[in-house]
């Protein structure tokens, strides 16, 4: 399929172009040289067939041969004077009259083979003949004819396409007799061959041509823009880079720019590049020493909420044996303190997971059966949201995958309550568990519930990211009893799973949202719980 030539590379587009005004040039050369040829031959010809009018001319007017049997004058001595005789008492040039048909004069010397000839009388032809390639005359064709008689007598040369012998330069002279003309001409062949082999010439010399300039042309070209490429290679080095987290190290300088060639534009370029990747690596390191900072403050804080939520909820458990001590009102304050200080326990927990994720520190690593706590997992499920339908896809054979339990129970109890806290009663939750390409351990978690909105998808991994807007959530009575979101559960499980070497994928439309997990490892039965225990 045929590609605009916008979408062409720049070497492309270069070579194609050096190629398109070199054949330009050699198309100028070659008409402007075919042109000047064309002149020159014609002109060439043109005083041929006036030379050979004339002579024609001259013949026709020294009359006819002299009677058989009377002998010619003779030859003047050297040097003398001779009067040319009177009209009808000599001739000095014989011309024999018994090679054919056409005018007598086309058998006189130095007339070319294929001359056309004709004599013609108050515009009617007399005779009209063609010398042809053995010298002996030839009969033209009345039409030839009738086209010798229209020739213009004006003594210059006329193009005309004769009847049979095709296209010919004709000169009409008028003779001594009054109404009486003498026609002769010469054809163009020699000049239209001669001008279509010096186009077939320049045609091949200029097709050598074109591919040695294309393929020299590939050559120059991709040694002039090989810099050009290796910035573009050192750009697509720096897009591959995860420059959204994390600390970066951008190689300084990411192009190397020869001193000689700084002022060429790929020069230019590339020092443009060094700079923008060194402010951009000034700014991503003050961004990690900021965000390292806030992280170390939100682990710090966290770990000293820890202590005060702990004594809160002493003292509340305290207050709660005696609540039948307590009024009314003050009991029921007591209940929302300890669900609330549950709840903030619960995201203070949440956060220093998420601080010791951020700070890299390594995972327990043991034999994980999937299958067993997916079973688990949404056991659990069902018990805290019943009005939900809970259904389960598991594989004939456990599936095991290497990595710590505990956070893996929690990547998948935290993808089934987002599933309950997030979608209305009756909602039909699918968990199914496979093995993907290379031995992957797949979990994937569906519902039917009304979907995220494309515009949120693409942060829904977010830390404190929330989907209020578009999937139902639960009431307070749900949030009083814990079922509440802090936002943390779906960056906690994107953390996790990262942290495993593992994917995570969100697909949602209305009626279907599908959360996929892939885990590398070796997935293999056999492996016993009390692996999975330990």
């Amino acid at each position: 399929m045929f590609r605009s030539p916008r979408s062409w590379s720049l070497r492309s587009r270069l070579i194609v172009i050096q190629v398109l005004l070199l054949a330009a040039a050699c198309a100028g050369i070659a008409v402007a040289t075919e042109f000047a040829l064309q002149r020159f031959l014609m002109n060439q010809l043109d005083e041929q067939v006036v030379e050979a009018g004339r002579r024609s001319s001259v013949i026709f007017e020294l009359g006819p041969p002299p009677p058989p049997g009377m002998r010619p004058p003779p030859m003047p001595p050297p040097g003398a004077m001779v009067a040319p005789p009177p009209p009808g008492q000599g001739h000095r040039i014989v011309i024999r009259d018994d090679q054919g048909p056409g005018p007598a004069f086309l058998n006189a010397p130095g007339q070319a083979i294929y001359t056309v000839g004709a004599l013609v009388s108050a515009g009617q032809v007399e005779e009209a003949g063609v010398i042809t390639a053995d010298g002996s005359r030839a009969q033209v064709s009345a039409t030839a004819a009738g086209q010798l008689a229209a020739v213009a007598v004006d003594e210059r040369p006329h193009t005309v396409d004769l009847d049979g012998l095709g296209r010919y330069r004709v000169v009409a002279f008028p003779a001594h007799i009054p109404g009486q003309v003498v026609v002769a001409g010469l054809p163009t062949g020699d000049v239209d061959d001669t001008l279509f082999w010096v186009a077939v010439i320049f045609g091949a010399v200029g097709a050598v041509a074109l591919v040695a300039a294309g393929t020299a042309g590939i050559v120059i070209v991709r040694r002039q823009l090989a810099p050009l490429a290796r910035v573009s290679a050192a750009a697509r080095q720096v897009a591959d880079l995860e420059l959204d987290r994390g600390e970066v190290n951008l190689p300084t300088p990411i192009v190397k720019v020869d001193p000689a060639a700084e002022h060429t534009e790929v020069g230019q370029l590339g020092t443009a590049l060094n700079r923008m990747l060194d402010r951009i690596a000034g700014a991503l390191s003050a961004r990690h020493a900021s965000e390292t900072r806030v992280r170390q403050f939100v682990a710090d804080a966290s770990h000293e909420l820890r202590t005060p939520l702990a004594a809160i909820r002493g003292y509340t458990e305290l207050a709660q044996r005696k609540q039948a001590q307590l009024p009314e009102d003050v009991a029921h304050a007591m209940n929302r303190v300890e669900s609330e200080t549950e709840r903030m326990t619960q995201l203070v927990e949440d956060m220093l997971l998420l601080a010791r994720l951020d700070s890299g520190r390594p995972l327990d690593r043991e034999t994980v059966d999937l299958t067993r706590l997916v079973v688990d997992a949404v056991s659990d499920a069902h018990v805290a949201g019943p009005d939900h339908a809970w259904e389960l896809d598991l594989p004939d054979e456990p599936v095991t995958v290497q990595g710590d339990e505990a956070r893996l129970h929690q990547v998948l109890a935290n993808l089934l309550a987002n599933a309950r806290i997030h979608t209305p009663a009756g909602t039909v939750v699918t968990t199914s568990l496979g093995v993907g390409d290379g031995g992957s351990a797949v979990l994937t978690v569906l519902d039917d519930g009304p979907g995220i909105p494309d515009g949120l998808q693409p942060e829904v991994f977010e830390r404190f990211a929330r989907g209020d807007t578009s999937r139902s959530r639960r009431g307070d009575t749900s949030r009083s009893r814990g079922g509440g979101s802090t936002g943390l559960g779906l960056a906690i499980v994107a953390a996790v799973v990262r942290a495993h070497g593992g994917t995570i994928d969100v697909h949602s439309v209305p009626g279907r949202t599908e959360f996929v997990v892939t885990l590398p490892g070796d997935s293999q039965p056999g492996h016993s719980s009390g692996q999975s225990d330990a």
